[in-house]
């Protein structure tokens, strides 16, 4: 499903036990230099990441100052994050002139320690050539797998301009190790220049009919089942902010698309991407 942009007044976009994907959740928090916004998500642990300015970060009693270095987008800088455990009480406040915060979300049921994350784990592949080059950056991926539950939380760039992002086509909405498992997935969409634009597919069944959706920036999209490449026109950047929550596991199996799943051999640094999401 396609939500567009919209003044959610710092209210979740994606709430606890969604429809769609319930093992999402998913907030964007934009506060002024001063003001403070508090939460607490019972049933999820979340991962705190400033998309643009800084903030002070207060969990339960855990300081984590000056957290987010970023001017005015995304493409700005390098992220940083806070993990929240299960339903602890969280305050943070705006130091910077201003911000806008994402707060990723997967449910788990048991209460770990919160940490930050300066330093981002960096994976790119693809190539100009196949329209696939992109970077990754994991924020709580595989070097954070000890210390999380199932949450998953990464920004995907595009290299250049135009070319697709998600390809070859893969889903993950089934549990059945070792071909796949199941984790719900929600993207925020920003474009450079922000009125760019692109096209999120979903594909319900191999080389049948699906769905396409035109993202714009701000949009936001949940992907409770299907193939799911998106793309980005010619002559614009795409970032995605990436939320994956497992339903029994945090490492993400994926299952390519039978149609295509060929194309695994021609896209450069495409298996170091998949072990990536651990």
């Amino acid at each position: 499903m396609h939500i567009a942009p919209y003044d959610n007044a710092n209210a979740p976009i994606v709430d606890v036990d969604s429809d769609l994907v319930p093992l999402n959740y998913f907030n964007i928090v934009k506060l002024k230099h001063g003001e403070a916004f508090e939460y607490q998500v019972p049933g999820y642990e979340t991962c705190i990441v400033p998309a643009t300015g800084t903030v002070d970060v207060d969990v339960e009693g855990v300081s984590f100052a000056k957290l987010g270095n970023r001017g005015e987008d995304v493409w700005d800088g390098d992220p940083e994050g806070v993990y929240v455990p299960v339903g602890a009480k969280v305050t943070m406040s705006c130091v910077s002139e201003d911000t806008e915060v994402f707060v990723a979300g997967a449910k788990y049921d048991k209460v770990l320690d919160p940490f930050d994350v300066r330093q981002h784990d960096l994976v790119q592949y693809g190539s100009d050539d196949t329209k696939t080059h992109r970077k990754i950056k994991h924020i709580l991926g595989q070097k954070q797998h000890d210390k999380v539950g199932r949450l998953l939380v990464s920004e995907l760039y595009t290299v250049g301009t135009g070319g697709w992002s998600g390809f070859p086509s893969h889903k993950h909405d089934t549990n059945r190790l070792p071909d796949e498992t199941r984790h719900d997935e929600t993207y925020n969409f920003r474009f450079k220049p922000n009125h760019g634009s692109g096209l999120q597919m979903l594909q319900r069944e191999d080389n049948k009919p699906g769905d396409a959706y035109h993202i714009v920036d701000g949009s936001t999209v949940v992907i409770d089942k299907g193939y799911h490449p998106c793309c980005v026109l010619p002559g614009y950047e795409m970032y995605y902010f990436t939320i994956l929550g497992g339903l029994t596991q945090r490492s993400l199996v994926q299952y390519f698309q039978p149609t295509h799943a060929y194309q695994i051999e021609t896209i450069p640094g495409i298996k170091d991407m998949i072990a990536k999401f651990k």
